[in-house]
């Protein structure tokens, strides 16, 4: 009797001891499973909120027809006058020039394909042809904020580039001079050299002078 009554103590706690296993393992399951749904429900909330974060890229289409008007006026400018980066910007935002906004004028200019240095070139050249400027008259045009407004570098490139004769530029520089002011050799040598007049070395003043009719 005491035999059988101690195999039904065992019985029932094997029984205990199993149930409490189960539930270990059903339960860790459940946990488990939990805990990946949770990860991945985390990860597509993340995924979800940086593309929604990101600024939609401005296409051709929805850009504005303002700054594409900018770009076209930017364009024109570099081509067909030869302007530089701070000019070309300045002509677009001006009152008295083409009244960009400056949001359009940076687009277009942060979109612009310009050679400054040949742009810088082809000024001094104008310089040079047309005016009959010195090599320091026309460096000083160039990088002026009251005249081109190119880069110190954009300059030097030019001048360095720059096939021009400037004794011969000097010469007539004094023929004018003469022609048109009446003025007299010593004086117009003056002019020539001067810091405040046509910026020539002594050579080419003296050059001219001697060429003088």
């Amino acid at each position: 009797m005491k035999k059988n009554k101690k195999q039904g103590c065992l019985g029932c706690l094997g029984v205990v001891v199993l149930v409490v296993v189960l539930a270990a393992i059903f339960g860790g399951g459940d946990k488990k499973e939990t805990s990946t749904s949770t990860t991945k429900e985390s990860q597509v909330e993340t995924t979800t909120a940086t593309e929604t974060n990101k600024e939609p890229e401005k296409t051709e289409e929805n850009v504005p027809t303002e700054y594409k008007s900018a770009l076209k006026k930017a364009e024109s400018y570099s081509k067909t006058m030869s302007m530089s980066k701070a000019g070309i910007y300045e002509q677009l935002t001006s009152e008295y020039g083409e009244k960009f906004t400056p949001e359009a004028a940076q687009y277009a200019m942060d979109k612009l394909k310009a050679d400054y240095n040949a742009n810088a070139l082809k000024k001094a050249e104008s310089y040079s042809k047309n005016m009959s400027m010195s090599k320091a008259g026309i460096y000083d045009q160039l990088i002026s904020e009251n005249g081109e407004k190119f880069t110190p570098e954009e300059a030097q490139y030019a001048i360095d580039n720059l096939k021009a004769d400037y004794k011969v530029n000097a010469l007539k520089k004094a023929e004018s001079y003469q022609k048109q002011m009446s003025m007299s050799p010593d004086a117009i040598r003056d002019q020539l050299v001067s810091e405040y007049g046509e910026k020539f070395t002594q050579e080419e003043a003296d050059y001219a002078i001697a060429n003088l009719k």
